[in-house]
């Protein structure tokens, strides 16, 4: 009886210490408006909007010690949603005294950090998108490698000034951009530093899921967004382990090259700096190599399905 109580004993301090695990939550969101423009048939960016804040709700309210952050990647530059950099406890309580007079703020009776966050979100957003030119209308790309080194700094950040065994972080982004080939030297350098720290579709990101054992998941219906964000992105990974989830069975592990940024099934390879071309060049345009001419003449004469790591 008695070591069926301790038993019973060390289970329940697990179970409170498994409780107290505070889990960060960085969501990378897409804002390019070229993207959004062209899934304006499927969903508006303003219903998705709408669906995310109540997917970022719901991660809050799943833990009181939950921590999250949102940033918008952009056409051309990364900016934090949330938190704001500029806001402050004082700014805050502005808000706050400035909606009290608000009829369907005190109708809804919403929890207060829940508000603030929301708040933040969509005025920054609203910020964001009244300084949008047409140029960032007419570009199809977005700053992922960019929102990726500002989104691993922020998790470097917050495990240092945390307790590691008491908190978990994750990434999550939600992308509507597919020419990103241009940024796959970012993309791939914030793939190996969040390996080092843990220890159509967009094959970089195919990848990033893969090598940091995340879920990569290509929506058929963006209209049921929130519901593919609630039932599959919501719970962490220790959640995740008793849940039955989407394999993603078929990787694609092809590299863009680093001359004209084209998606590669065979390369060429620099062995000093590891550079992926897509033809042959007397020298490596990365780090100034100059191979050797017999060596190039031999692989040019060969069959182009050949590829040459020099």
């Amino acid at each position: 009886m008695d070591k069926f109580k301790t038993l019973s004993t060390n289970k329940q301090q697990n179970n409170i210490e498994e409780d107290d695990i505070s889990n960060l939550l960085v969501v990378i969101l897409d804002t390019n408006p070229f993207g959004w423009d062209t899934l304006s048939e499927y969903i508006s960016f303003d219903s998705a909007i709408k669906e995310i804040l109540v997917f970022l709700n719901a991660h809050l309210s799943s833990n009181q010690s939950n921590d999250l952050a949102v940033l918008a990647s952009h056409t051309n530059f990364v900016q934090y949603l949330y938190p704001s950099v500029q806001a402050s406890s004082e700014d805050n309580e502005k808000i706050l005294e400035k909606n009290k007079e608000d009829q369907s703020f005190q109708k809804s009776n919403m929890y207060r950090p829940f508000y603030l966050m929301n708040k933040q979100i969509k005025d920054n957003l609203k910020k964001l998108i009244d300084e949008a030119n047409q140029q960032d209308e007419d570009t199809p790309s977005t700053m992922i490698g960019g929102s990726l080194c500002m989104a691993l700094a922020y998790v470097n950040r917050a495990m240092r000034n945390a307790n590691k065994n008491r908190q978990k972080a994750r990434i999550l982004i939600i992308s509507v951009s597919s020419d990103i080939t241009f940024q796959y030297v970012p993309i791939m350098n914030c793939i190996f530093g969040a390996q080092k720290k843990i220890g159509g579709d967009t094959i970089f990101l195919q990848q990033a899921s893969d090598a940091t054992k995340g879920i990569y998941l290509h929506l058929d219906k963006p209209k049921s967004l929130l519901q593919y964000l609630l039932m599959i992105f919501l719970p962490d990974q220790r959640v995740r382990q008793h849940l039955a989830l989407p394999l993603q069975l078929n990787v694609d592990f092809r590299a863009a090259c680093f001359c004209h940024k084209k998606i590669l099934d065979i390369g060429f390879v620099c062995s000093v700096c590891l550079s992926i071309f897509c033809v042959i060049y007397p020298k490596c345009l990365t780090c100034d190599t100059i191979f050797d001419k017999n060596i190039l003449e031999k692989n040019s004469s060969n069959s182009s399905s050949d590829a040459l790591k020099i």
